[in-house]
């Protein structure tokens, strides 16, 4: 316990790096709110990737990890589900809605000497569209995170990054076009993510392995999700990495956990199913409304 008059310590909080992400906003958003909550302080740190996020967690050198898991234009985010599967000591404590809205970056103010547009997979995809239209002769290049590649994009004058109107003026880079994103409504959904019991809330997320030998394996589980008229917001599948045709399956719930019915059907499912794992049961904070896409 906290003796008298000493300081309290600082809440670090992991987020996909380098700085100027949209990782990093929702970070910061997240940040203020808990700030707010209770008046503790608490810093930032970056990170190379998600599953480096996630591992700097579990290994308890920070006490949350801020990930996106999932874009309103391109789906889910793999490497976020994937790095949860594989860390159960994790648990997710409450989602963030962003609006994401996105810059070409560049030295160059002659679209037709670019030729090449770096940025996440999730960004280049979110801008498709325009990027065929204005940019048909770039070559698209991936990228850890929409920041990676400002920092030596100086030294790259044929060169475009892709990432947030925070991001160009932290680098202090110039923006060429704003916004290029393809849907004006792109919004992205983040998870914080922490290694305490998850606090229940409107939406649980779960994961769950069949075994694949089984016919009709994936309809008993979401046969007792339906009797009991437990909604589903999403269900997707990932691959185990074990073997070929083998699948994890991710399912959100429109339900708290903290309620015996809901905590009994998903003892249910647990019994029909090979391994499963509760990601989390949290509420969400929409910052679509209250903040300006940057």
């Amino acid at each position: 316990m906290e003796r008298q008059g000493e300081a309290m310590s600082e809440r670090a909080i992991a987020h996909l790096g380098p700085i100027g992400t949209y990782a990093e906003m929702a970070a910061l958003r997240f940040q203020a709110w808990l700030t707010d909550q209770d008046q503790q302080p608490s810093h930032l740190l970056a990170c190379r990737s998600i599953p480096a996020t996630l591992q700097t967690l579990a290994d308890g050198t920070v006490d949350y990890a801020v990930v996106p898991v999932e874009n309103s234009v391109e789906g889910s985010v793999a490497a976020t589900l994937d790095s949860l599967w594989q860390l159960p000591q994790l648990s997710i404590q409450r989602a963030l809605i962003l609006p994401i809205a996105h810059a070409l970056i560049s030295f160059e103010d002659d679209r037709t000497a670019i030729r090449q547009v770096l940025s996440h997979p999730q960004a280049l995809a979110q801008c498709q569209q325009w990027l065929q239209r204005q940019l048909p002769q770039a070559e698209l290049i991936p990228t850890n995170s929409t920041t990676e590649a400002l920092q030596d994009l100086e030294r790259h004058p044929q060169r475009a990054v892709i990432a947030s109107t925070r991001a160009a003026e932290l680098y202090q880079m110039p923006i060429q076009s704003f916004p290029i994103n393809d849907s004006p409504d792109n919004r992205t959904r983040f998870w914080v993510v922490s290694r305490n019991l998850t606090p229940g809330g409107a939406c649980t997320s779960l994961s769950f392995s069949l075994d694949a030998n089984i016919p009709g394996a994936l309809v008993k589980p979401l046969q007792i999700l339906a009797e009991r008229q437990i909604n589903l917001s999403r269900i997707e599948s990932r691959p185990t990495k074990r073997s070929l045709g083998e699948y994890l399956f991710f399912l959100d719930l429109e339900a708290d956990l903290r309620e015996p019915a809901i905590a009994q059907a998903v003892q249910a499912v647990a019994d029909c199913t090979e391994q499963l794992r509760v990601l989390g049961s949290y509420d969400s904070l929409d910052f679509t409304q209250v903040v300006q896409p940057s």
